[in-house]
């Protein structure tokens, strides 16, 4: 489906009014070439899979062909004014809530990976974001997944996972896609680590990844005074079988939220936990120890308002640079969480990490 997405469009509005707002949201890669090749060496990997559901897009109209809405190679490019994207709407999965939107027709994509509460449109980045990488002959692709918005609460980091895996599998069946990077906001940072853990047949697909204010969910849970005897409620539900069963609604005002989730972003070394600045060396490397098998880059705001202020911001993002395997890091002085005030230093940090290096190791996904 050709169209324009506009960030105060009724949908948009609706979705946003229904997420409120939340804490804590929420070597290099190489750039291929553009080149249309009629079948991606990714192209087969996963055929076959998720049994009779098939996603579907619909194509792209002649008049929208024409206009190059939806093409960043036509005319147009990806932005049609403020907050108004340009590109394709599509199904990635059989779930209502599987879809993604697409600006530009090229073989590489971006997968931005939102946090707690986000959708479309999460970060003011991404409108200068995809002109940057549509001028490099890029695709930014946005995601819709169950934990989107409101369903955080209520989903986990392996159906993350899975829903991840299968955007990137119809990335390469349906759009012969020579490889993707994935950018993850906040939460969508621990979505990123826990699908690459996972090693699953289209991680292969991932060329880099880039995690943008990758802080603790509960480290800032601990400064708020209900926190404690909400982790030992979930505690006891999780120990009585009623992981699923959701917590009273005191626990967090923005959506429901399960025992098992909450104790997953709350408890220490939850299943959320990975960048807390209380894990010592080797908990942190046991968590993020296999990212140091894909390029990958941290983006660390020093005024994130996420962050107690008793954390020491430059020696965390050491130790999680450290943890990664020698991940690049960019500290971005006075940034807030989302980078809302620092949008330029942000879209110059992941677009010089994604162009560095050319095509060196692009060509050869299995090496």
């Amino acid at each position: 489906m050709s169209l324009s997405m506009s960030s105060s469009s009724g949908a948009a509005a609706a979705a946003a009014a229904a997420a409120g707002s939340t804490p804590k949201s929420s070597s290099s890669p190489a750039a291929a070439s553009s080149s249309s090749a009629t079948t991606s060496w990714f192209s087969g990997i996963v055929r076959g899979r998720g049994g009779g559901d098939k996603p579907n897009q619909t194509k792209l109209s002649k008049s929208a062909s024409a206009t190059g809405i939806g093409s960043g190679d036509h005319g147009g490019g990806p932005i049609k004014g403020k907050s108004q994207f340009r590109g394709v709407l599509f199904k990635y999965g059989p779930k209502s809530i599987q879809v993604a939107f697409k600006t530009g027709e090229y073989k590489q994509q971006v997968i931005f990976i939102g946090g707690l509460t986000d959708g479309l449109l999460a970060t003011d980045y991404l409108e200068p974001l995809a002109i940057a990488l549509d001028k490099e002959k890029w695709s930014l692709v946005q995601l819709l997944m169950s934990s989107s918005y409101s369903g955080f609460g209520t989903s986990s980091l392996k159906q993350d996972a899975q829903e991840i895996d299968q955007l990137i599998s119809y990335l390469i069946n349906k759009e012969n896609s020579e490889g993707v990077v994935l950018l993850g906001h906040s939460t969508g940072c621990q979505d990123i680590v826990y699908y690459m853990g996972t090693n699953a047949a289209c991680s292969r697909a991932v060329r880099a990844a880039i995690l943008q204010a990758p802080v603790s969910d509960r480290e800032y849970k601990a400064t708020l005074p209900e926190t404690p005897a909400m982790i030992d409620l979930a505690a006891n539900m999780i120990k009585e079988g009623r992981a699923e069963e959701l917590m009273p609604r005191e626990a967090d005002p923005c959506a429901p939220i399960s025992a098992y989730r909450y104790h997953s972003l709350c408890a220490y070394m939850g299943d959320d936990d990975m960048f807390s600045s209380d894990l010592s060396d080797d908990q942190l490397k046991t968590r993020l120890g296999h990212m140091a098998n894909t390029p990958c880059q941290v983006i660390f705001s020093m005024g994130d308002e996420y962050v107690p202020d008793y954390v020491d911001k430059k020696a965390l993002v050491n130790r999680l640079s450290k943890a990664m395997g020698g991940a690049e890091k960019v500290e971005v002085e006075h940034g807030n969480h989302s980078l809302s005030n620092r949008v330029h230093e942000a879209v110059q940090a992941i677009m010089s990490f994604v162009k560095r290096e050319g095509p060196s190791g692009w060509d050869d996904p299995w090496s």
